[in-house]
């Protein structure tokens, strides 16, 4: 699907989805729990649809509702599992140390890019402490073994992702083991985030719990407040450890030509970009991680942004974003959510129309994006292919 959106600035309010990275990891918990929970999520995207999925594979039940998810805990674990993670990182990256701790032998079916995204360090440490990994095609993975009881140690500056499936994982091995991170540590938010969850899972944790708003999704709304939209986003949690929080402290740099580090932000630099090319410009560093994402986000920003008649350039760890406005044009979304929703908010501040090619793509994370959108006095067409 393609929409081709008319330029026009937003107003009004919206609700954003409840955070993607807090309900992966609430689902995670909820099935190897003690109890069962329910958990509230409205609007849930491809990735948590992926995450739930897999989780049923190992036995746990999971009911959907219009609102929530009722778990059920793993009772019988199934001797093999086939777990299809689709395109989402967060359930390959979480589930993998899981069925290591659990024993089980599982294939993991990928989509997209996904199989071209960092497994190491974990895939190294996971064979250190009793597991087997190897490629069986160029989509499925296969993990044998089981992780044994030790010291766990895992080098931070690849991806919080793999400390956080860590953490989620040893409480499940019998014996003791404990989990040393070393080196710089990439978006030590989430792994705070991580500890969070857990916590509320210890001891007798509440039998509904009710994930916070997310910040990655808000963050395109306030992008277009700072382009002169007026959005009210409601819901939102001043306090959260979400790590795209952030957000309200880099937009106010972006009004002057400014240095960001996208060491803890990488899913914020997207939307970030279309605001300094639409303003004073700005260089994002610490931009390594970008590459690795549902697209090579650093390629396609730059290609969003001069589509639309702006200019970008890019070192091996540097993005550059000349200020020199937006038009409008054609984007290649390269099937990524945030490209995509990017180049929607890029549509309110250009003079010409702007077409995102493969608009259907936000259903990873923000499946009503587009609802959203119009909502707020956006003009859209679809044109499906």
């Amino acid at each position: 699907m393609d929409i081709t959106l008319q330029p026009g600035k937003l107003s009004g309010s919206v609700a954003v989805p409840p955070s993607k990275s807090i309900v992966h990891r609430m689902l995670i918990c909820a099935a190897f729990s003690h109890q069962p929970s329910t958990i509230f999520c409205t609007d849930p995207g491809q990735d948590i649809e992926a995450t739930a999925d897999c989780l049923q594979a190992l036995g746990a039940e999971i009911r959907r509702s219009a609102d929530a998810f009722q778990v059920i805990p793993v009772k019988k674990l199934p001797d093999e599992a086939r777990l299809n993670c689709r395109e989402s990182g967060s359930t390959l990256r979480f589930l993998l140390p899981i069925v290591g701790a659990l024993g089980v032998e599982t294939a993991f079916e990928m989509e997209g890019r996904l199989p071209q995204r960092p497994l190491f360090p974990l895939w190294e440490e996971m064979e250190r402490m009793g597991c087997r990994l190897y490629w069986e095609s160029d989509f499925l993975l296969r993990c044998c073994g089981k992780l044994r009881p030790g010291a766990y140690r895992m080098d931070g500056s690849i991806s919080s992702q793999f400390i956080s499936g860590l953490m989620m994982a040893l409480p499940l091995i019998h014996g003791q083991t404990d989990l040393k991170i070393t080196g710089t540590v990439e978006s030590k938010p989430y792994i705070r985030m991580t500890q969070h969850v857990l916590d509320q899972f210890s001891g007798t944790h509440p039998a509904q719990l009710t994930p916070e708003s997310d910040w990655s999704s808000a963050a395109f709304w306030m992008a277009a407040n700072a382009l002169g939209s007026n959005v009210e986003i409601t819901g939102l949690n001043n306090a959260s450890l979400q790590g795209d929080r952030a957000v309200t402290d880099c937009l106010p740099k972006l009004r002057e030509n400014t240095a960001i580090s996208a060491k803890d932000i990488p899913d914020l630099i997207p939307v970030l970009s279309v605001v300094a090319a639409a303003g004073n410009g700005a260089v994002f560093s610490d931009i390594g991680r970008l590459r690795y994402k549902e697209s090579d986000r650093v390629s396609a920003i730059a290609a969003m942004l001069e589509s639309l008649g702006g200019k970008a350039e890019a070192t091996e760890d540097t993005l550059t974003i000349f200020g020199t406005g937006l038009i409008g044009g054609i984007v290649d979304s390269y099937a990524d959510h945030r490209i995509a929703m990017s180049a929607a908010i890029a549509a309110t501040v250009c003079n010409e129309p702007v077409t995102v090619l493969g608009a259907e793509c936000v259903k990873k994370s923000y499946p009503g994006f587009w609802e959203a959108y119009a909502s707020l006095g956006g003009h859209y067409e679809k044109q499906l292919r």
